[in-house]
């Protein structure tokens, strides 16, 4: 029997499976349990969850995919009939009870004529080869695109359109090139004209700044020694006090 489920969440390496058992006795009676995606790679079963009922947790030698399905293959115990092979060995003589062999296993077989056993290629890793999806692009309805805010709306770009592509070259006369060359003279002049006023206009606001500074410098050096002068002469008329007081006491 294969028993088939699928992932609902991926961490790396362990992903939770859910929809192989029908409960956490289910997934408990099949702990360790090898389990495979249709793509390769083998995993085992760790440990039930909690919720939901019968989903589990499970370990894989490579990342999967939540489109990927997982299975687990299971057995019937079968019950073998009993069976005995009689051994009359002691019925004979005694001088040909030791010559007497049973049954090699297949062990002595293969160790008495060198037979190598043959590797599993099932049991070896592998490097797991996926082809890359495709996916389609996601389309959002035109109801749904006007219920979503401004910022959650896809921008869809205006179709580029090649300026110089379906049109034709102009040859000038002598007449337009004079005009032209006039024109782009008058654009240079402009040009300079405003580069210097931007200049001058930037040189004056650095001059500004820097003036502003120096008063606000010298008007904090001011209001500096107009504090020091207002606390020496407090300091003065609180000593004057203080010896007016010592005065009046030895008196």
């Amino acid at each position: 029997l294969k028993l088939t489920g699928e992932p609902y969440k991926i961490f790396r390496k362990t992903a939770f499976i859910k929809g192989m058992f029908n409960s956490s006795l289910e997934v408990a009676k099949f702990e360790k349990a090898q389990i495979r995606t249709v793509s390769g790679v083998r995993g085992i079963i760790k440990k039930a969850l909690h919720e939901p009922e019968g989903a589990f947790r499970a370990s894989f030698e490579d990342k999967i995919l939540l489109s990927d399905i997982v299975f687990v293959k299971t057995w019937f115990t079968v019950e073998v009939p009993k069976f005995y092979a009689p051994v009359t060995n002691l019925l004979l003589p005694v001088d040909s009870r030791t010559s007497w062999k049973g049954m090699r296993t297949v062990a002595e077989i293969k160790k008495s004529k060198n037979i190598k056993n043959e590797v599993n290629p099932d049991n070896l890793y592998r490097e797991i080869e996926r082809k890359e999806k495709v996916f389609q692009p996601l389309k959002i309805p035109k109801a749904l695109q006007e219920a979503l805010p401004y910022n959650l709306k896809p921008k869809e770009a205006a179709p580029t359109l090649d300026p110089s592509a379906g049109r034709v070259a102009v040859v000038l006369d002598h007449k337009e090139r004079k005009v032209a060359n006039a024109f782009k003279m008058l654009r240079e002049l402009h040009g300079a004209k405003v580069k210097k006023m931007d200049d001058d206009t930037k040189k004056r606001r650095q001059e500004f700044v820097k003036k502003k500074k120096g008063e606000e410098m010298r008007k904090m050096k001011k209001q500096k020694e107009a504090r020091k002068q207002i606390s020496r002469m407090v300091s003065k008329k609180k000593m004057a006090e203080e010896r007016m007081k010592k005065k009046k006491g030895m008196a």
